[in-house]
C-alpha cells in the first residue's frame, strides 16, 4: 500500500518562508507550525487550515502531498 507524503517543509523552503511567518499569516502558534512542518506523513488538519496553508504559501494542497506508491508494486 503507499503513502503519502507530506511537504509543508519542501514547500515553505521553496518560498523562503519561515515558521513564524507563516504562523503570523494564519494566526498560529510557530510552535503548530514547526509540528505541521516536521511531520513526514500528512498530519491530520482540518478543511480550513489546508486552506490557510494554500492560502499564505500560494499554493494548493497537490503542491503539499505526495502519493508514494508502496515499492512492492
Amino acid at each position: 500500500m503507499g503513502k503519502i507524503r507530506w511537504r509543508l517543509r519542501v514547500v515553505m523552503a521553496d518560498r523562503k518562508m519561515t515558521n513564524k511567518t507563516l504562523a503570523q499569516m494564519m494566526n498560529m502558534n510557530p510552535v503548530s507550525i514547526s509540528k505541521l512542518k516536521n511531520a513526514d506523513d500528512m498530519p491530520a488538519i482540518g478543511g480550513e487550515t489546508l486552506a490557510k496553508l494554500c492560502d499564505a504559501l500560494n499554493c494548493t494542497p497537490a503542491d503539499l502531498i505526495q502519493y508514494v506508491p508502496d515499492s512492492d508494486e
